[in-house]
């Protein structure tokens, strides 16, 4: 009589011990270093096409808040990036960094009067050094 609940306490033991080896959800190092290198190519194609309408607005008649709007959506593409900046090789890592830093810095500088027009002409600079740094970035991955 008092086997039995050391056997039932055994299999369900077993049971849970069988349930756990045979986790179809884990993958391998090398599929998730792959997924990652996806992602980030994908993070990285947004932040570059939020990039790209920020560098196209027109300067003669972009609003302030056509600019504030592109602005933040480039920041969170940077968000989303900086995420999985450790899958870029530490050139491109720092390159990246440093261009989305300068461009938060430089429209955070811009005093609170600044038109859209001026906006876009004093951050152009910073645009296009962060465009440049995506892109080598995406080449580098092969994205």
């Amino acid at each position: 009589m008092k086997r039995f609940p050391v056997i039932g306490v055994l299999c369900v033991s077993a049971a849970f011990g069988l349930a756990a080896c045979s986790d179809s959800s884990s993958s391998s190092p090398a599929e998730q270093a792959s997924q990652a290198a996806a992602d980030l190519c994908t993070d990285l194609n947004a932040l570059k096409a939020d990039n790209a309408k920020l560098r196209t607005l027109d300067p003669a008649v972009a609003t302030k808040d056509q600019v504030k709007s592109a602005y933040d959506a480039v920041q969170k593409d940077w968000e989303n990036v900086r995420n999985n900046l450790t899958k870029l090789k530490e050139e491109q890592r720092n390159a990246v960094k440093s261009a989305a830093e300068s461009l938060k810095s430089g429209y955070q500088d811009l005093p609170g009067d600044t038109t859209g027009k001026d906006a876009l002409t004093k951050l152009q600079p910073q645009i296009q050094t962060l465009d440049q740094a995506t892109t080598a970035a995406s080449t580098s991955l092969k994205c």
